[in-house]
């Protein structure tokens, strides 16, 4: 019968470990920062909403407010 084997190295047998468990100096990569999600020059943020979201919302509630006007109307006549 096979037993699965431990997947995590063997402390003893690691290279560059320090005793603890620690790692000494040198070890590590350097840290990410030349890795950054933007290239080339920054732009500030735009500040707002773009026209075109704003004339869809503006044209639903303009339907939606005709909708039930329209249906008032059509029970005030029964």
């Amino acid at each position: 019968m096979n037993t699965p084997s431990n997947p995590d190295p063997d402390p003893s047998t690691t290279s560059g470990l320090d005793n603890g468990g620690g790692v000494p100096p040198g070890e590590t990569p350097p840290a990410e920062a030349g890795m950054s999600t933007s290239t080339g020059p920054r732009r500030p943020p735009r500040r707002g909403w773009g026209k075109g979201p704003l004339i869809i919302i503006w044209a639903l509630v303009v339907v939606c407010a005709l909708f039930f006007l329209a249906y008032a109307i059509a029970l005030g006549t029964r």
